[in-house]
């Protein structure tokens, strides 16, 4: 039990899934669970579903908190910080889980130096998630080890030294499972094009996905084994998968992925820039 008061500024789905995790792993109570946001029926419905106390307040939810969740969209940060400005309890900790939110941005916003910066991304509303996170110098062992046990109850966490590797934790594991979402989404669709019915394709693919994943982390656990080996075990030489893979590597998906991750970085840094970032043209990948 972490015997924290915790305000969770924004109530959509990443914080409903940190409020559940921390309540399921019996890491905090309901009476000290906070959320605020200007949707009345948003916070009633959290309260009725946990227990938590409900805020259209911002100000009034982090009085007397010992920890304040910043989990509200990008775009809605600056009037945040503009109305919570000086009102966080001196001995508080702020957790953010904004995408490209800078700890200086925060700190400078809010006028509060003890900020933790972390990327969760949508697993953790399972239990499954990975968080990067970094602690600004202000932030003391103590609360590092709160951020810690709260980031952990939905997933696992690794804590950086680079605040850098935040924005390119977005891109990878933050977006991440909008790739694989949309990559299962096609191979789906080819699976009805070639005639099967969609639920069976949906079968198929999602088994193939998850027994793949599980199979690679299982070799992990005895020997260090690349990706490419396991790829090269299904690829008999001029066989189906031969096949598959060259067309892929023709139609430039390896590239595609690559570009994709890089421009979701780059969107990282402009919005906490708040000034557009160029990306640079590239070729379609023909090569």
């Amino acid at each position: 039990m972490l015997d924290k008061k915790i305000t969770f500024i924004g109530s959509g789905a990443m914080a409903e899934a940190m409020i559940s995790s921390l309540l399921r792993q019996k890491l905090a109570r309901p009476e000290d669970l906070r959320t605020s946001d200007t949707h009345l029926q948003r916070v009633q419905e959290l309260h009725e579903k946990f227990g938590v106390q409900p805020f259209t307040d911002n100000v009034l939810a982090v009085e007397q908190a010992d920890v304040v969740v910043l989990s509200v969209k990008p775009q809605r940060l600056a009037e945040l910080l503009r109305s919570l400005k000086g009102t966080i309890p001196s001995a508080a900790v702020i957790l953010s889980i904004v995408a490209g939110a800078t700890i200086d941005k925060i700190s400078k916003g809010l006028k509060h130096n003890a900020v933790v910066r972390s990327m969760p991304n949508t697993p953790a509303q399972i239990g499954e998630g990975i968080t990067v996170w970094i602690a600004s110098q202000s932030v003391n062992e103590a609360q590092k080890e709160t951020a810690r046990l709260i980031l952990g109850a939905f997933g696992d966490e690794i804590n950086v030294d680079d605040e850098n590797y935040l924005d390119m934790a977005t891109a990878l594991s933050g977006t991440g499972p909008a790739y694989v979402f949309i990559f299962m989404e096609a191979m789906i669709d080819a699976g009805v094009h070639m005639g099967f019915s969609r639920h069976v394709s949906e079968q198929l693919v999602v088994k193939t996905l998850r027994g793949s994943v599980d199979y690679y982390e299982a070799l992990n656990q005895k020997s260090s084994v690349h990706v490419a080996a396991l790829k090269n075990q299904v690829t008999s030489p001029g066989g189906t998968t031969a096949e598959a893979l060259y067309y892929l590597e023709k139609a430039g998906f390896r590239t595609a992925i690559s570009r994709a991750i890089w421009a979701a970085y780059q969107r990282s840094l402009e919005l906490g820039k708040e000034k557009p970032v160029h990306i640079p043209e590239t070729n379609n990948g023909d090569e």
